[in-house]
């Protein structure tokens, strides 16, 4: 495939003005994030089917990947989805009125909560993440094969990875 996109196009420009530069990690990151967005905005309408939000079915599959009884406190939630407390708190309270999850206390911390999915949320999430696996292996099937959909899934762990370490090197010095 020699289709030029939008990339193609800024990485024309930069060579013209800034040919002393490699724009390699441009086209790779620059589609990345081209990528995101417009999944993004694909899996939040998928979503919207059902009611929730992009956000909200973080939450909701968080749980439900917790594996049964679907509980977490809301501190592990924060950690998983590397939310603040403020903004978990704000999903949680929509979902909790929309029936899908319920908070109670914790039985083993006085102070804490729990927060578990109900049996409405659990339905609804095993809907959604259905809907949402179709818009996403539609997109890979129309571009892939199955050999190549796992070519790139490893050369993606392995940038993410190394940009994670080259992060953490960064951080260090």
């Amino acid at each position: 495939m020699n289709d030029r996109d939008a990339v193609d196009a800024i990485i024309g420009q930069w060579a013209a003005v800034r040919p002393d530069l490699d724009t390699r990690a441009m086209e790779v990151f620059g589609r990345i994030y081209r990528l995101a967005r417009m999944m993004g905005d694909r899996m939040e309408k998928a979503y919207a089917r059902f009611g929730i939000s992009r956000g909200e079915f973080d939450v909701l599959a968080t749980l439900r990947r917790a594996g049964e009884p679907y509980t977490l406190s809301p501190r592990q939630l924060s950690a998983t989805l590397m939310l603040t407390t403020g903004g978990m708190t704000g999903r949680l309270d929509k979902l909790e009125r929309a029936g899908l999850l319920r908070r109670s206390p914790d039985p083993h911390d006085r102070r804490g909560l729990q927060v578990t999915l109900t049996d409405e949320g659990l339905r609804l999430i095993d809907e959604a993440v259905g809907a949402g696996l179709a818009v996403q292996t539609e997109a890979l099937t129309a571009a892939f094969d199955t050999e190549r959909a796992e070519e790139l899934a490893g050369l993606l762990r392995e940038l993410l990875a190394g940009t994670a370490r080259a992060g953490q090197e960064g951080e260090a010095a």
